[in-house]
């Protein structure tokens, strides 16, 4: 039997743990890899020279795709139709069991040169969705050497590069022994709350080997720390009137106000890095009305899931203590305020060690195209799979980015065919290349 070429990624249980504690930062630099994943690594690249020569040559076809893409709305909640192209190229490169699972997300398999039915498999991330809600226009200039547009590197060129590994992994000239399960993902942005992460590995993926999630542009970030996050909403409710005949009442908006300069004030940890900031508030109906309600949302980020919690807690506290003092002020024998907390946004935290073997496969891969690579803290699809206990590092797909979220989003493919190069070898590598 031919020999497999790379390595074996810890079981589960042992690969991550739900804190910031040695990654409480954005980005650090990486550590060392240790002897036998440099040796592995280096053996899947060099054998994968002829596929990367295929990828090299077909780089314009890449970006060509990626601008394809990033023209086809994908609204968060509403990637229908770049789901369908994607799920017709997925069927084009040969894939199987091609299909649209509940959550939206398009699935297909490149099976494993085992044919073991119950092989765990290595999950290839890239999610559909982009911020920017339908009407928005989506077609892409070229500006110089960059590419403008909305969405052109988040996350068309992960997209991009991820069906560019799935035609390279073909099971004929490049065969891995782990099945690979490729998946372009919804709700990845925003209000989105990784559903589609959540779902896949929540199901079908929730025995994965490892996942590698192929997100927006670069070739030296490797991102092992999950940055969760709680997204909140207070709402204040109350009788509301007109601002002089009704004045007394307790005023919704008063207890926001109090709530916003509350928060403001809580001590929050320094180390795992953690942030607490209200993003959005409203109310009100006319300058001269009391409001019957009034809002606010509050973001909580941490790689601590125990921070994130706690901070969840307290700005719950604060939301009844700032409602119970704007009652204290209210003319006797009106209502008290009604108070609700709800959580609209749950990204889960925690973190894979640098010293796991699929983030030093990582860092590997990046140095053999010829980059430093660097560990970084993020909110990506593979937060889920980390909070889940699964190993799984984000990466970017090549090249260089920029005003990512803004129409004015930009890509330059300085070297793009490296990042290609980069995601083949670590995909190739954790699934395990046949010689």
């Amino acid at each position: 039997m031919a020999r497999p070429v790379g390595f074996c990624v810890p079981p589960a249980g042992a690969a991550c743990v739900a804190s910031g504690a040695a990654l409480n930062r954005g980005v650090i630099r990486a550590v060392p890899v240790s002897p036998s994943i440099r040796t592995s690594v280096a053996e899947a690249y060099d054998l994968l020279a002829p596929a990367r020569a295929r990828l090299r040559a077909r780089d314009a076809e890449i970006v060509r795709l990626q601008v394809e893409l990033a023209e086809i709305p994908a609204p968060t909640g509403d990637e229908t139709a770049r789901g369908r192209r994607v799920a017709a190229l997925f069927a084009a490169a040969g894939l199987r069991n091609v299909r649209v699972d509940a959550a939206g997300n398009v699935l297909g398999l490149r099976p494993g040169s085992t044919g073991e039915a119950d092989a765990r498999a290595v999950v290839v991330c890239a999610h559909l969705d982009t911020v920017f809600p339908a009407g928005t226009p989506l077609t892409v200039r070229r500006e110089g050497p960059r590419l403008v547009g909305p969405g052109i590197g988040d996350n068309s060129r992960g997209l991009a590069v991820m069906l560019a590994v799935a035609r390279e992994l073909d099971g004929v000239r490049v065969r891995t022994r782990r099945p690979v399960l490729f998946a372009a993902t919804t709700g990845e942005e925003g209000a989105g709350d990784l559903r589609g992460a959540k779902a896949l590995f929540a199901g079908e993926a929730a025995d994965a080997h490892a996942a590698v999630v192929l997100d927006g542009a670069g070739d030296e970030r490797v991102v092992h720390g999950a940055l969760g996050a709680r997204r909140l909403r207070l709402v204040f409710e109350g009788p509301g009137g007109h601002s002089w005949a009704a004045f007394g009442v307790a005023n919704p908006v008063h207890a926001a106000g109090l709530a916003v300069a509350r928060l403001a004030d809580l001590p929050i940890p320094v180390a795992p890095r953690t942030t607490l900031s209200v993003t959005r508030i409203g109310g009100g109906l006319s300058i001269n009305a009391i409001p019957e309600s009034a809002w606010i949302e509050v973001d909580v980020r941490s790689t601590s899931a125990a921070h994130l919690a706690r901070l969840a807690d307290e700005v719950a506290r604060v939301a009844h203590a700032a409602a119970a003092e704007e009652d204290d002020r209210r003319a006797r024998s009106t209502p008290t305020l009604r108070v609700s907390v709800t959580c609209i946004g749950d990204r889960p935290s925690g973190e894979l060690p640098a010293t796991h073997r699929l983030v030093q496969a990582a860092f590997e891969a990046t140095r053999l195209v010829g980059r430093e690579p660097v560990s970084a803290t993020a909110s990506t699809d593979a937060n889920v799979p980390i909070g889940r206990g699964i190993p799984a590092v984000a990466i970017g797909a090549g090249g260089r980015g920029g005003a990512a979220h803004t129409v004015t989003e930009w890509y330059e493919n300085t070297d793009g065919a490296l990042g290609v190069a980069r995601a083949l070898t670590l995909i190739a590598a954790a699934a395990g290349l046949e010689t």
